[in-house]
């Protein structure tokens, strides 16, 4: 009725469903661009957004030109970006100046990939996180399948983009640094399960981590010259860290490098499992831990170019035949090698056609040689 002036933009209703109403961003009511009769034609245009936590009409065009300049208030990276990042933190030291509207990226995103539900978004400056903040927002709004994957260098990847993809995971609203709510059940069901991070080894590692063996088979680290850079590296060095030391593979878990932190260095571990499998082109479709009696086993299972490939890690180092024999009845008994095409085992093995990885792996990592 002409009498009746709705409380804002949006109402919730008796039924638990909400009225939206046309009304600006001064709280001046308005009225639809189109009548109800041109509604019904462009239904399947119609997307409603949250927006700034209101629930907000839009209709999508299938062409057009977006504007350059976004004016909106949604877009203010005051307001959503650095006081919304303020909010989720609870506390105003963020270490990181002037992160981008959170609404900004959700609409790029939008305009980007139009109705793609299951793109992969890469955004290789990823700053404080806000593509994958975005991404999670969309995909819990309208139930995508959106996949990101952020790269950065800067050392606020560690105090702010990897908290914030995990608070924003865990809960979608935040105040002082706490969940100002839980995810409903279909939220959550639209969250991701794993946030997967790796850091990668530079430049300078790779240096850092090339020794020699001297005359009693004592390995020392060398500062280089371009002389030994040049001349000295294939051979002399081959037992290095960074160049894959053969000899250490029988003892996978506890590969580490020399890692330089400010002005310390520490040694950290290397996920070579993982290592291999990129460098395999391997599809991970699962990954089990077994243990036998005490003895660690790591099983991927996975495919390259629709071939059934399994990968199998564990310790051999000082292993006997008869380790070997017990090795062989294990797997065999847990059926882990059970319907693979290809079979990879670290070191060697009486597994029946498996093929040891070692070589592989050397060959892939520095020559891209196919195996």
């Amino acid at each position: 009725k002409d009498s009746y002036h709705p409380s804002g933009v949006n109402e919730i209703n008796s039924d638990g469903t909400v009225s939206v109403w046309p009304i600006d961003t001064r709280n001046r009511e308005k009225k639809w661009r189109y009548a109800r009769q041109s509604v019904e034609k462009i239904w399947s245009k119609l997307h409603v957004r949250k927006t700034g936590g209101k629930y907000e009409v839009y209709y999508g065009k299938d062409t057009g030109t977006v504007r350059t300049l976004w004016t909106e208030a949604q877009f203010d990276a005051s307001e959503y970006g650095t006081k919304l990042l303020q909010e989720v933190f609870g506390s105003k030291d963020i270490n990181f100046s002037y992160p981008k509207s959170l609404y900004t990226l959700i609409e790029t995103i939008r305009i980007a990939l139009r109705r793609d539900m299951e793109p992969l978004i890469l955004d290789y400056f990823a700053g404080s996180g806000t593509t994958g903040h975005a991404v999670i927002n969309l995909n819990r709004e309208d139930g995508g399948r959106r996949k990101f994957i952020l790269v950065e260098m800067g050392q606020y990847f560690d105090t702010v983009l990897l908290p914030r993809i995990k608070k924003v995971t865990f809960s979608p609203e935040w105040k002082d640094g706490k969940p100002k709510r839980m995810a409903t059940k279909e939220e959550a069901e639209r969250s991701p399960r794993i946030i997967k991070y790796q850091r990668l080894e530079s430049y300078e590692d790779a240096l850092n981590n090339i020794s020699f063996e001297d005359e009693k088979g004592q390995t020392k680290l060398i500062q280089f010259d371009d002389y030994l850079l040049n001349y000295m590296l294939e051979f002399e060095t081959k037992g290095s860290a960074t160049f894959l030391n053969i000899e250490k593979l029988a003892t996978p878990f506890s590969y580490k490098l020399i890692l330089q932190e400010g002005q310390e260095t520490q040694e950290s571990y290397v996920d070579l499992p993982e290592t291999f499998n990129y460098l395999l082109g391997l599809h991970v479709k699962s990954r089990k831990v077994y243990n036998d009696d005490g003895r660690k086993y790591l099983v991927y299972k996975g495919t390259i170019d629709h071939k059934e490939i399994t990968v199998i890690w564990r310790q051999t180092k000082d292993w006997e035949k008869k380790d070997f024999e017990r090795d062989k009845k294990f797997v065999a008994d847990k059926k882990l090698t059970e319907g693979a095409e290809e079979i990879f085992v670290n070191g060697d093995s009486f597994i029946p056609k498996a093929r040891s990885l070692d070589p592989v792996f050397k060959r892939r990592m520095f020559s891209g040689a196919e195996a």
